[in-house]
């Protein structure tokens, strides 16, 4: 299929009559829509709320663990008594 033949066959199929459209269909689209929008809601709420749990979980081991803090010698005893 050439060129020519390709742009007549996509002439034709512009030109045709479109099918006409259910009429129950508009009511349906914006029932589905209007749900995955409510899902898609919930879904960012849920994202948010994990996220802020795992900061303060975060937070919270951090400040009881403090992992930039050097631990202690444990290969030479304090002397004291000098």
């Amino acid at each position: 299929m050439n060129r020519a033949e390709r742009e007549a066959a996509a002439r034709r199929i512009m030109e045709q009559v479109p099918p006409p459209v259910p009429p129950d269909l508009y009511g349906e689209v914006v029932r589905r829509g209007a749900r995955s929008l409510r899902r898609r809601t919930l879904a960012r709420r849920l994202m948010w709320l994990l996220l802020c749990a795992a900061s303060v979980a975060f937070l919270v081991w951090a400040m009881m663990a403090r992992p930039w803090v050097e631990p202690p010698s444990q290969t030479t005893p304090p002397y004291t008594g000098w």
